[in-house]
C-alpha cells in the first residue's frame, strides 16, 4: 500500500479521520453561513419578492385604471358620436326649415312682383285709353270744324266729343273689360 500512498490516491480510500474532519469543518461552514450568510440572503430574496409583488400589484392597478381610462373614452366617444349625430339633425332640419322659408318668401315676393307689374299694366293701359280718348276728341273736333267750316264753342265741343266717345268701345282695350 505505501506505493498508493506516494502516487495520491489518499484522497480516494476512505480514512475515517479524514471522513471525520470533512465533516466537521462542513457543519462548522454550515453554522457559519446559516449565522451570517443565510440570513442575508433570505433578506435580500425577501426584498426581491416584495419588490416582484409590489410591481406585480401596480401593475395590476395600472391595468385597472387603464381599462377604466378605456371605458370613460368610449362612453365620451359614444357621447360624442350622439352629439355629432345630433347636430347634424339639427342642422338638416334648420336646412330644410330655411329652404322651406325660401321657397315661401319667393313665392311671396313672385306674388307681390305680379300684383305690381298687372298694376302697372292696369295704370299704363288707363293712361293709353285716357291719351286715345284724348286724341279722338281733338280729331272729332278738328273735323268737325273741318266739315262745317266754323269753329265750336266749347259747349259744343264738349257735347261733340262725349258723343263720339260714347260711340267707342274702349272696354277691349281696358283691362277687366272696364272704362
Amino acid at each position: 500500500m505505501p506505493p498508493l500512498a506516494s502516487s495520491g490516491s489518499f484522497l480516494i480510500t476512505p480514512n475515517v479521520g479524514l471522513m471525520i474532519w470533512t465533516l466537521l469543518l462542513f457543519v462548522i461552514s454550515m453554522y457559519i453561513l446559516a449565522k451570517l450568510a443565510f440570513p442575508r440572503i433570505s433578506e435580500a430574496l425577501d426584498r426581491r419578492q416584495k419588490a416582484i409583488d409590489d410591481s406585480i400589484d401596480v401593475a395590476e392597478r395600472t391595468r385597472r385604471d387603464a381599462d377604466e381610462l378605456l371605458a370613460q373614452y368610449r362612453e365620451r366617444l359614444k357621447e360624442a358620436r350622439q352629439q355629432a349625430e345630433d347636430i347634424v339633425q339639427r342642422a338638416r332640419h334648420a336646412a330644410e326649415v330655411r329652404e322651406r322659408d325660401a321657397q315661401a318668401e319667393s313665392q311671396t315676393r313672385r306674388e307681390q312682383m305680379m300684383e305690381q307689374t298687372r298694376r302697372e299694366i292696369e295704370a299704363e293701359t288707363r293712361r293709353a285709353i285716357d291719351e286715345i280718348r284724348r286724341e279722338v276728341a281733338d280729331l272729332t273736333v278738328l273735323a268737325t270744324e273741318k266739315v262745317t267750316r266754323k269753329t265750336l264753342t266749347a259747349d259744343d265741343q264738349r257735347r261733340l266729343v262725349q258723343d263720339a266717345l260714347s260711340e267707342l268701345d274702349f272696354s277691349a282695350l281696358s283691362p277687366g273689360g272696364q272704362n
